[in-house]
């Protein structure tokens, strides 16, 4: 039998699940937005050049750090051919979904943690 605090952290769980499914959904957003205006890139997802070309310098932090990381699909793009807005935003949901499901596994782990704890 659950005890009162694993029923109201299941609860919880599917909440947070709940919500970060919708998130993943409407991820779309952040490259139609851009692309309806005519603005660029996705807001926030600009290299270190196109910092430069926005702002006139880079900075240090972004300088230092900003080749540690590769993406695995870069730009959210397996095709470099097929550029359309629809295909991009079938790789955002899926980028989406992905680090939505990597986000509900650290948190199922963590809660699960706690409950054995005690805590």
């Amino acid at each position: 039998m659950l005890s009162e605090t694993e029923i109201k952290i299941n609860k919880l769980q599917k909440k947070i699940l709940v919500i970060l499914l919708l998130l993943c959904l409407i991820t779309p957003v952040g490259i139609m937005l851009p692309a309806y205006f005519n603005a660029g890139d996705a807001w926030g997802e600009w290299s270190a050049q196109t910092v430069k070309e926005l702002v006139g310098y880079v900075p240090a932090g972004l300088a230092k750090y900003s080749d540690i990381w590769k993406a695995p699909l870069p730009d959210y793009d397996a095709k470099k051919a097929d550029r359309s807005i629809i295909h991009k935003s079938g790789y955002y949901i899926v980028s989406g979904i992905l680090g939505a499901t990597i986000s509900y596994i650290v948190m199922f782990l963590i809660s699960k943690l706690i409950v054995r704890n005690g805590k």
